[in-house]
């Protein structure tokens, strides 16, 4: 698909903006599920294709974030519902936040967060949002 921008989208911005990335590495797969940066952390889980549609990503979400990426449609699904409840189950996972696509094959991403959740055993704040394809906050 080709998008073009919308009138006045583009921005003129003079400097640079600190990221907002606490830790490394970010893709789930890579993450052991007992890193020390999960211990009391607000935990973003986003899909891959977030970050290059939505401009403000560290902005918005990433500040004073964990953040683990993936996609469910490329990935295997059934081993990020295994690490993610078990960095549930080994840390003290004080909100989690899913920030994912419009697109059909994101919601998985919610998917395996909610049975997670559900499988930890544990009661932690949940919210998703929902970016759009031209990279507008549904």
């Amino acid at each position: 698909m080709n998008f073009d921008p919308k009138p006045g989208a583009v921005e003129r911005e003079t400097g640079t903006r600190p990221s907002q990335l606490r830790q490394w590495p970010v893709q789930m797969h890579l993450v052991p599920p007992t890193a020390p940066f999960l211990n009391d952390a607000d935990l973003l889980l986003a899909a891959d294709c977030v970050p290059f549609a939505y401009a403000d990503f560290h902005k918005d979400f990433l500040r004073d974030k964990a953040l683990l990426i993936g996609c469910p449609k490329l990935d295997d699904g059934q081993a990020y519902l295994r690490k993610l409840t078990a960095m549930l189950q080994h840390n003290n996972i004080r909100r989690l936040t899913v920030v994912h696509m419009e697109v059909p094959c994101c919601s998985g991403l919610i998917a395996i967060a909610r049975q997670a959740l559900a499988a930890s055993g544990k009661v932690i704040p949940f919210e998703t949002i929902r970016i759009g394809i031209q990279g507008d906050r549904k």
